[in-house]
């Protein structure tokens, strides 16, 4: 009976010791990577939110740009950091539901290294054409296409990104033939298609909508199964003649697993405040980003489901990184 008690009480003082580490956290910087270079969609989803929690917290939120691998440097060096809340990544479907089907040895397994903590937006795609492109029409693209197999090259942030999946299914469906460009982030393929060394790209919207509205890009249609908010007078890739296309970004926040879970639960409480605020609603609008601030349990069903899901695409389209 005393082993017992003592076991009882020894759980106890855990609790409350991890209880009370919650409640002072944080007491130091918080590092936030992101796994693109800096000017991406990702990094400006993540800045304003990384300002909102330094505010809350007292405390510095550093935002950390680990581009490469299509993400995988920055996101094994999340999966490696220590699990006690100093670490967060803002992820993507690219690097967390992706990845791990697509790269031989991505280095990390996102539903086993890492804690969902939420949801934080969702996103349309976007596909562009450079001026130079006699397309006004996503079924005039199609056909400038067909009638030049290869000819036209489309850009990408890197080798198994959202957008070269994207476009991958784009093409299988539409039965045509592009020619791949792979950058390293979303900044430079950006250069080379305002310079038209590129053609065309699905790019996320928070990259390419300040050039579409200046005229150095046009927009064809967007990518999610309805026409968003920020853009109406598009119609989706679905309604262009591609049933059932869907390819939409979201980005997500995660920890590495076995970080406490009051640890979790108080970041996940203020993530979500941050996110309801007027300010990042406002910051996000312009870029064509939906806030979604959903529970850690809903997101965690949400990102299996997503991997099973960029799984079998991935084995259709025989697609494999090494």
């Amino acid at each position: 009976m005393n082993t017992i008690l003592k076991m009882i009480a020894a759980g106890l003082f855990a609790l409350g010791s991890l209880a009370a580490t919650a409640q002072g956290y944080p007491n130091r910087p918080v590092r936030l990577i992101v796994p693109f270079p800096a000017g991406g969609g990702t990094d400006i989803i993540a800045r304003p939110i990384a300002q909102k929690l330094a505010d809350k917290w007292g405390q510095p939120v550093v935002i950390d740009n680990r581009g490469g691998a299509g993400g995988n440097v920055g996101t094994k060096a999340a999966a490696d950091a220590a699990p006690d809340g100093y670490t967060l990544i803002l992820g993507v479907q690219g690097t967390h539901a992706v990845n791990q089907s697509l790269y031989a040895n991505a280095g990390f397994d996102s539903t086993k290294d890492f804690a969902a903590i939420t949801m934080v937006a969702n996103t349309t795609n976007i596909l562009v054409v450079h001026p130079s492109v006699p397309a006004q029409s996503v079924a005039e693209l199609f056909a400038l296409a067909k009638a030049e197999p290869g000819k036209l090259n489309y850009a990408t942030p890197g080798n198994g990104t959202p957008s070269h999946l994207a476009t991958e299914m784009m093409k299988r469906m539409a039965g045509i033939e592009l020619t791949h460009v792979p950058y390293k982030g979303s900044a430079p393929a950006l250069a080379d298609m305002l310079g038209g060394q590129t053609q065309l790209w699905i790019a996320n919207a928070p990259v390419v909508l300040p050039h579409i509205k200046a005229g150095k890009l046009r927009a064809l249609a967007t990518t999610g199964v309805r026409r968003p908010a920020i853009a109406p007078e598009l119609p989706t890739l679905a309604e262009a003649g591609l049933k059932g296309y869907e390819a939409d970004t979201w980005y997500g926040l995660f920890a590495p697993a076995k970080t406490p879970k009051p640890i979790l639960d108080k970041i996940h409480a203020d993530v979500v405040a941050v996110l309801q605020s007027p300010e990042i609603r406002d910051a996000f609008a312009p870029q064509g980003a939906e806030v979604v601030a959903n529970s850690s349990e809903v997101f965690t069903r949400q990102l299996a489901d997503d991997v099973a899901k960029w799984k079998k695409v991935i084995a259709d389209l025989k697609l494999r990184i090494d």
